[in-house]
């Protein structure tokens, strides 16, 4: 066989094998773990930042090995498409939702839901565009405060029993 037809081969045999898992479904099921998602997003987070110091790491050396620091490079974009996934088709669409402003409370509260949800989405964004851990040190606390605005004090106490 013909060295270019093999790695096409592969490529396809890749592409087929490759599958999404998606964070929920958006059939209202009614089944929904919210503390869940966001410890998903902070392992996202935790694999991202090894992410970055295994490229720094990889970078850094005598002789670069192109194709591991490839495959951290993607495995750092792949977790943060992950947390972009939860937080907009989980959270966002599913979870959040919108309120009468009359009720200034509740729309205060909403407001700052959705503000911190943006937040997590463009921080998850600059986790891609380079290996600065300071920006998942950013985006772990965000996470932490879109936690204090989502969850009442009692789901919140609930969740850090685990």
């Amino acid at each position: 066989m013909k060295p270019v037809f093999k790695a096409f081969i592969v490529v396809l045999i890749a592409l087929a094998a490759n599958v999404q898992a998606f964070a929920h479904c958006e059939v209202p099921c009614g089944i929904y773990n919210d503390q869940l998602r966001i410890e998903l997003i902070k392992e996202h987070i935790t694999t991202i930042e090894k992410a970055m110091k295994q490229i720094e790491e990889l970078s850094a050396a005598e002789e670069v090995n192109y194709n591991q620091l490839v495959r951290w490079i993607n495995t750092k974009e792949h977790h943060a498409d992950l947390i972009q996934e939860i937080t907009e088709q989980y959270f966002m669409t599913q979870r959040i939702k919108a309120v009468d402003p009359a009720d200034e409370a509740a729309y205060k509260r909403y407001i700052s839901q959705l503000t911190l949800a943006h937040e997590m989405l463009v921080l998850a964004m600059k986790t891609k565009q380079s290996t600065d851990v300071a920006v998942t040190d950013k985006l772990l606390k965000t996470v932490d405060k879109f936690s204090e605005a989502y969850f009442d004090e009692k789901e919140l106490d609930h969740g850090h029993q685990h």
